[in-house]
């Protein structure tokens, strides 16, 4: 899970992807709910040229194959292989436009995606996401060699790589980020869930141990897991700090108050391509090419070619919009609702609107499925008649059966969606099960389904009753800040009434729904959103049973079902299995038995729409960005 504005393309780089794991068992991740994710789009920055590769207004993605992505996601597969970088020329600017800004300089204790989009440029890891293939590649290490078991991991350090300040990186460096910072105790480190491992004991029981880091030498750093972990190439994305500059603050307790928004930009130090060179709060962020930064081009120029990053933080999305409409801003994320207006607006206005696949993230129905009695109030979470109709399966089938996706695609994506069935987005490639259970509309089946339960309309008042008599009739919570949930909503009330049940609104500011959620667990039913990405186990959270996000039941001892305790085995050996072929496996079928019980009812995957000049080079759209920003040029210097 991650947590993001959901409003503008502000990741620069694939790496800012270490978010991903990073925050992976923060509630924050529902941020993308609060703020809005209308068009879906997952923050990549992007700028190309490419009218052939652009949508039509009248190609919607609905008219795809949306189990499996159709031909926008095998072009977007076709860009990123075909794609080959050029000689670009030195000097410009990348101007963007962001909401939210970054919360604090220290990227190691920052719990949202504005802090990670900003400083991912000035920080590495020791890997990377390719933003063309999404496979790991060397970063600030050059290589590494794994044991046979993939326990022991040895990573060689590139040579020559220089802090900001100017002093050497080492495997010191490596050694204290995770020994000193992820794995203190005393620091709230969002990273450090990435890396606590899980593995059962003789008699079943979950425990967690640490990895062990190890410094060589000066250029070599080791890491010994206690069980492997699949991920691991990726989760080594996470950004390594100076020790030169940070130790004494941890020693002293004081590293929590460290490169606060009002520290001296220049004072924030890491390896990455740019530094931070401007900060004006509430208004804008500048970052500088890093002069001595390590990575050369094909012909040996140093990059990066763009003298500067820039971004400007506006209000809202309409101010977003406005911006890049005003020639302000280089890219900016389209809502599916202003694509009409946009795309005849490309040649005049010199942009491009690049289709980029239905994004990785999911909105969905769910129901409370906690029992036992809430501590503050002494009564059950959930009345305990809601509570059976809920934990009915055939019940959650039949919603499905009742929900009409294409209105939803149609209606709140404005024809720019994908049904969504499988838990894992088809944009994660071969991990995506296309082969799950559907449940398409059908008043007709989710009838039959519920006549099958013995629930009737006895009365005649349009409301199913149960074998006690109880109406169907049940509350939805949901929040208020983004039109998609709400819309949502509202088409789900519409559905299922045509079936007799009656489904209530409760909407609310976010933090109240938060609260609910994983605080007081007082709910009946939820419409709410989480961010995903390409690599599966980004979903464990959600998945096993002890998860935060494990929304119907969070945090459980022992698996509630053994549908539960399935998917928790399924999740734990698919990142553990190094083979690729078992590992993709394991996750279809814990997709296939997450379709058959329907604790999270999804309703559709929206289209990522990303608007750019036509001024770039090194470009192309690809399903995990636009471009890396170091190979990233202007046409019009």
């Amino acid at each position: 899970m991650n947590a993001s504005d959901g409003t503008s393309p502000n990741r620069t780089r694939a790496r800012a992807l270490w978010l991903t794991l990073a925050l992976a068992a923060l509630f924050a991740a529902l941020l993308a709910v609060a703020c809005g994710d209308d068009d879906g789009d997952d923050g990549d920055d992007g700028a190309a040229a490419e009218p052939a590769a652009t949508a039509t207004a009248t190609e919607a993605p609905a008219t795809e194959a949306p189990a499996a992505g159709g031909p926008t996601v095998d072009r977007l597969r076709a860009n990123a292989d075909a794609f080959e970088y050029e000689a670009g020329t030195r000097g410009g600017a990348l101007m963007l436009t962001t909401i939210v800004g970054p919360l604090t300089f220290n990227l190691a204790l920052a719990t949202d995606a504005g802090t990670g989009a900003v400083l991912g440029n000035v920080f590495e890891g020791l890997t990377e996401q390719s933003w063309l293939t999404d496979e790991a590649e060397p970063a600030l290490a050059e290589s590494w060699e794994s044991s046979g078991d993939g326990l022991v991991w040895t990573f060689r350090l590139r040579r020559g790589v220089q802090w900001h300040d100017g002093a050497p990186f080492t495997a010191q460096d490596v050694a204290f980020t995770f020994n000193d910072i992820i794995y203190n105790d005393e620091l709230t480190v969002p990273a450090r869930a990435a890396f606590t491992f899980r593995f059962p004991d003789e008699t079943g029981a979950w425990q967690t141990a640490p990895m062990a880091v190890e410094v060589i030498d000066d250029h070599t750093v080791r890491f010994t897991l206690p069980v492997p972990f699949a991920p691991f190439l990726r989760a080594l994305g996470t950004p390594i700090y100076p020790r030169h500059l940070l130790e004494e603050p941890v020693r002293a307790g004081t590293f929590a108050d460290m490169w606060g928004l009002d520290a001296d930009p220049s004072a924030i130090v890491g390896t990455g391509p740019f530094t931070l060179d401007e900060h004006q709060p509430g208004e804008r962020i500048a970052l500088a090419r890093n002069p001595d930064y390590w990575l050369k081009d094909a012909e040996g120029d140093a990059l990066p070619y763009l003298d500067a990053i820039v971004y400007v933080i506006v209000g809202d999305l309409e101010a977003q919009l406005a911006a890049f409409r005003a020639g302000e801003s280089d890219a900016v994320s389209i809502p599916g609702k202003d694509f009409v207006e946009f795309y005849p607006l490309q040649q005049e206005e010199n942009f491009t609107i690049h289709r980029r696949g239905p994004t990785f993230g999911t909105t969905f129905l769910s129901f409370n499925l906690r029992p036992g009695v809430s501590p503050e109030t002494g009564e059950p979470y959930v009345a305990p008649e809601k509570r059976a109709w809920f934990e009915r399966k055939e019940f959650r089938q039949a919603v499905s059966h009742a929900i009409d996706r294409d209105a939803i695609i149609e209606e709140v994506f404005h024809g720019l969606g994908y049904a969504q069935w499988a838990s894992i987005s088809p944009s994660a490639g071969v991990f995506h099960n296309p082969g799950v259970r559907q449940y398409p509309y059908s008043v007709e089946e989710a009838n039959r389904i519920l006549d099958g339960l013995g629930w009737t309309d006895g009365d005649g008042d349009g409301i199913r009753e149960d074998a006690d008599g109880n109406p169907i009739r049940f509350t939805v919570v949901s929040n208020e800040e983004t039109s998609v949930r709400t819309q949502i909503v509202a088409l789900l009330q519409e559905s299922l009434r045509a079936i007799g049940v009656r489904m209530d609104a409760d909407l609310k500011p976010f933090g109240d729904l938060v609260r609910q959620l994983d605080t007081t667990y007082d709910w009946e039913a939820v419409v709410v959103g989480l961010t995903g990405g390409s690599d599966p186990h980004d979903g464990i959270g959600t998945w096993h049973s002890s998860g935060v996000f494990h929304v119907w039941h969070s945090k459980q001892e022992s698996p509630a079902t053994e549908w539960e305790a399935e998917i928790d085995r399924l999740y734990v050996e698919g990142s553990q299995e190094l083979d690729r072929e078992k590992r993709v496996a394991l996750y279809h079928e814990a997709q296939a038995i997450a379709a058959e019980q329907t604790p999270l009812v999804y309703t559709a995957l929206p289209e990522r729409l990303t608007a750019v000049r036509n001024v770039f080079g090194n470009t192309t759209p690809t399903l995990y960005g636009v471009f890396d920003v170091r190979y990233l040029y202007r046409l019009d210097e």
